[in-house]
């Protein structure tokens, strides 16, 4: 699933585990404040009992032949290789998402389906490129020459951010203070330079700034300057901003500003004084003579999504299709390696949410009470626990979806009889990067797009469990999963029918899932309605349902691998979305289009 820090304007920057990795490579300990019983004071709990438990369980499985039904088994052999370390993470432009793949269009091409992407292949291949500082350019504010990464960050906006150079600049006040702002309408075509506070703020590392919210907030501007970049420091700016980033373009553009940190030295050479001293809406007396550029190559690897057609058996509506989806991607890997088990503990009992959690505080009190614990948990496992690992292999999110797609796509392939209306299956590339590839499968559908009916997306279907923190309330608290539990999300906010016939199929199915709409509350901060690739369809007003188990500790960590996934829970709700589909491909009309239809070129607001 998307992390929201790419999308929300409440969130916090994107930001990495890299502080937490760095300190629990080798086999180094951090231990943190607990929310739990855990203390300095209190002794660790017996391990590998309970919870630890988990860590006697194998990494790796021989697949085994799949059958026609949909089984544990059977999801467990596909699961294994396809979140194998050997995938590299399957990220978006790596080999790994090339043999991911691959892996998935063999099986599809074994199961019978028919190819429905470019070509006469299963695979449509997505224009996407990375971009990076065009590190020869004279980057320059009058005679002073700057250096890129210790006098200015530039954080890319893409092709159509706009440039800075030779425009107005204006000191728009601290950003955290939103009393002290310039307003958004009188900073068109300007530079707007903000300082920042000394320390950490509520969102991020000290130095950082909220780059999506602040660009939508100042969309006038010709570009943002935030004088936060002594306090970010050159290691952060290493790990976190250095690399190239990937871009999807499908048509031009959107003109945006462009967005980048400078150090307090340089914020003075544009505003021509001290930031300390300014006050807001100061035209600045500087400006960039020569401005930051970036240069764009094609990603090494490609990226595909594969797309597959089970052919309905009504002359009348095979013509029509219910899609069936789940991304194929997940986020690579993250030297330098850490201790396994370190982290996974250390999730477990203090981040629980995992990457949607902030980095947990790290008192020294509590190193002897943590590292007892992991003693005792590699005193039984022989040390096998605290394996060097430093890949992200997206087991349950969303390896947990595609296989589940699979083994959807065997059950209706083996089948007697197939469905009235045809089963169009998307496995998108690039949710993770910004749900790219559904966004260009449905701009250039390889179907009719008024011929699909509905949509049903599966992402992170692979846990729930009364352990899991799924997610947050509207009002801030956590919300956890239990025996029965599935979020449903999207699923009356452009057909009532089909919401309503979800609930009808869980009743008379039997399955007995107990459907939590939290997260689909309007204004939820967590935005999951916009987070992953449901939702362009939805902004064509094709009926979708998002179906997921939500979030975990593990969700965007190294340690969501395989053998934590709940099969039996994964089984279940792929049976149940496998009949919704079912039963949707065999109505007699396509469900009812009853709320207002969004635009498709518009922003998505949950």
């Amino acid at each position: 699933m998307l992390h929201e820090r790419l999308l929300s304007p409440l969130g916090p920057p994107i930001t990495a585990v890299s502080e937490i990795m760095r300190a629990l490579s080798g086999l180094t300990v951090i231990a943190l404040l607990s929310p739990l019983s855990l203390s300095a004071q209190a002794a660790p709990v017996s391990a590998p009992a309970g919870p630890w438990k988990v860590f006697e369980r194998p990494r790796t499985r021989a697949a085994q032949p799949t059958t026609a039904e949909i089984t544990p088994d059977d999801l467990m052999s596909r699961l294994y290789p396809f979140a194998d370390d050997s995938m590299g993470g399957r990220n978006l432009g790596e080999i790994g998402n090339v043999k991911g793949t691959d892996f998935i269009a063999r099986e599809a091409q074994r199961l019978g389906l028919k190819p429905a992407g470019e070509r006469g292949t299963f695979f449509q291949t997505i224009p996407v490129f990375t971009r990076t500082l065009d590190e020869s350019r004279k980057v320059s504010i009058g005679m002073t020459t700057l250096t890129p990464w210790t006098d200015f960050v530039p954080r890319d906006m893409g092709g159509g951010q706009r440039s800075v150079e030779n425009v107005p600049v204006v000191y728009g006040g601290n950003w955290t203070v939103a009393a002290s702002l310039i307003s958004p309408d009188s900073v068109e075509g300007k530079l707007v330079v903000l300082s920042v506070p000394q320390g950490p703020t509520a969102i991020g590392p000290p130095g950082t700034a909220n780059r999506f919210g602040l660009t939508r907030y100042y969309r006038k501007a010709a570009g943002i300057a935030v004088a936060g970049l002594d306090q970010i420091g050159s290691q952060y700016v290493a790990e976190n901003f250095r690399g190239g980033n990937q871009e999807y373009r499908d048509g031009e553009g959107a003109s945006v500003p462009s967005f980048m940190y400078v150090t307090r030295r340089v914020a003075g050479l544009l505003l021509g004084r001290s930031v300390d001293s300014v006050a807001t809406g100061t035209r600045g007396e500087g400006g960039f003579s020569a401005a930051p550029a970036f240069g764009e190559r094609p990603i090494e690897h490609p990226g595909r999504n594969v797309v597959g057609i089970i052919e309905g058996s009504d002359p009348a509506l095979k013509g029509q299709y219910v899609l069936l989806g789940a991304h194929n991607d997940h986020v690579n890997y993250h030297p330098p390696a850490g201790a396994h088990d370190s982290l996974y503990v250390l999730n477990h009992l203090w981040r629980e949410g995992g990457l949607d959690d902030p980095d947990p505080p790290m008192p020294a009190a509590r190193v002897d009470s943590l590292n007892a614990l992991l003693a005792l948990i590699r005193q039984e496992t022989g040390g096998r626990s605290a394996r060097p690992d430093s890949i992200y292999n997206g087991a349950d999110d969303d390896g947990s979806g595609s296989m589940g797609l699979l083994e959807i796509a065997e059950w209706f392939s083996k089948g007697r009889v197939k469905p009235k209306r045809s089963l169009l299956f998307v496995w998108h590339v690039a949710e993770e990067a910004g749900l790219f590839g559904s966004e260009y499968f449905s701009n250039h559908p390889t179907v009719p797009r008024d011929s699909i009916v509905a949509g049903l997306n599966m992402d992170m279907i692979g846990r729930g469990s009364s352990s899991d923190v799924t997610g947050n309330t509207k009002e801030g608290g956590r919300i956890r999963g239990n025996q029965n539990y599935l979020q449903l999300v999207g699923s009356r906010r452009v057909s009532t029918e089909l919401g309503d016939l979800a609930e009808r199929v869980n009743v008379s199915g039997k399955f007995g899932l107990v459907f939590d709409y939290s997260m689909d509350a309007n204004g939820h901060p967590q935005n999951i309605y916009c987070r992953s690739d449901h939702y362009n369809y939805a902004r064509f007003a094709i009926p979708i349902i998002f179906f997921t188990t939500g979030g975990h500790a593990d969700y965007h960590m190294v340690t969501d691998e395989p053998q934590y996934i709940d099969y039996s829970r994964l089984t279940r709700v792929t049976r149940f979305v496998a009949t919704l589909a079912e039963t949707v491909a065999g109505l007699d009309r396509r469900p009812l289009v009853d709320k207002p239809k969004p635009d498709p070129r518009g922003e998505c607001v949950q």
